[in-house]
């Protein structure tokens, strides 16, 4: 079997799909491993060192793509390198598959299996698989040192001889596994940490990490999806939400949103009236921001001026930490793999949960249960 990593060349892109110590094991097991010239360059991962485990290197992306038994990457490949999958051969990405149809129609229609890092259950068996908890832990750490780094102003209390520097104030809404790292981290910088989930559950992660829990009243309490994310709320509760949180932006010096909702745009959390009311020199870093964003404000990929407040929409934060974040994903899709794979082949047993649901198309079908319930 050829296992195939290609260079990935989606914008702002830096990661790669594999590190040289999951391709060593693969090839331990007599597995051919093929990557592409420079494809882990971006992210210090240079080529001497997969040749030292065990991979070839390979100039040619056609070839690498015609001869895969199963191609690896973070992104989705363009559709012309899709079509030069053979038929029968395996596709293992971030596909997004509600939101790209089109995609996932020339994957059946090429009888390309295809399964969906974005897809892997969030179940205690696949933990180790789960690549969209690793990318947000990522994401959560490097945007409270995003807002730190845009501040004006000190985050820990400072005592001085000319006086004592109150600490700063930091809000993160949503505390899924980005917030929570968020917290964490921003509770390291010195801050003063305010956090806002609408599941209660999260309330006690909040405060063990040292924060206080902003809590709205008579929010529904099944307020979560069996995936573990937060449901989408009803106008009534929006509204509460929105002046709960108002409240609490106007006393802010970082604002993190990170809320989202799988196959939706993300929750508006943060208004132009809410960031019209913060301090000029505030900031608002907008992890949401290539769903829609949580804040009206925002402009995916800028940062905007609002009222002396800045308002950061950054693109793919986890490529901002590339060597880890591709260390991490590596790590995730060699879990996956030790659970695909038979004598070095991939085995699809689709009375399994974790298979059931990864995989997107396989031999001309949708097996996806998300995509056949939409």
């Amino acid at each position: 079997m050829i296992v195939a990593i290609p260079k990935e060349t989606a914008e702002h892109e830096k990661r790669v799909a594999l590190v040289p110590e999951t391709v060593s094991k693969l090839t331990d097991m007599g597995v051919d491993v093929v990557i592409e010239k420079d494809a882990g360059l971006a992210s210090n991962y240079l080529n001497d060192a997969y040749r030292e485990a065990g991979a070839t290197i390979k100039d040619n992306r056609a070839e690498l793509f015609a001869s895969a038994d199963l191609l690896i990457s973070i992104q989705t490949p363009p559709a012309e390198d899709l079509k030069r999958l053979p038929e029968g051969s395996v596709l293992i990405c971030f596909l997004w598959a509600l939101q790209n149809n089109d995609t996932v129609e020339l994957l059946k229609s090429g009888g390309i299996t295809a399964l969906g890092m974005d897809a892997v259950p969030r179940i205690s068996r696949a933990q180790n698989m789960d690549a969209l908890s690793s990318m947000s832990s990522i994401a959560g750490y490097k945007s409270a040192l995003i807002g730190a780094n845009e501040l004006d102003r000190y985050l820990p209390m400072m005592m001085t001889a000319a006086g004592t520097i109150a600490p700063g104030k930091v809000l993160v809404l949503g505390a899924g596994v980005a917030g929570l790292q968020a917290i964490a981290t921003a509770k390291r910088l010195g801050a003063v940490v305010e956090a806002f989930d609408i599941r209660p559950a999260v309330k006690e992660q909040v405060e063990s990490l040292g924060a206080t829990f902003v809590e709205v009243p008579d929010l529904d309490e099944e307020s979560e999806t069996e995936g573990g994310y937060a449901k989408e709320l009803a106008e009534d509760e929006q509204e509460r939400q929105r002046q709960v949180i108002h409240e609490h932006a106007k006393k802010s010096d970082i604002i993190i949103t990170t809320a989202l909702i799988p196959g939706k745009p993300a929750p508006l959390l943060i208004t132009k009236e809410m960031v019209h009311d913060m301090h000029a020199g505030s900031v608002v870093v907008d992890l949401a921001a290539e769903q829609g964003g949580n804040c009206e404000l925002t402009e995916a990929g800028e940062t905007t001026l609002v009222n002396e407040v800045k308002v950061i929409g950054p693109l793919n934060i986890p490529s901002m930490l590339a060597y880890h974040a591709s260390k991490l994903y590596s790590k995730n899709m060699w879990a996956l793999l030790d659970h695909l794979l038979e004598e070095g082949e991939p085995h699809f047993d689709f009375e399994d949960e974790i298979t059931l649901n990864t995989t997107i198309t396989h031999q001309g079908e949708i097996i996806s249960p998300m995509l056949k319930e939409n």
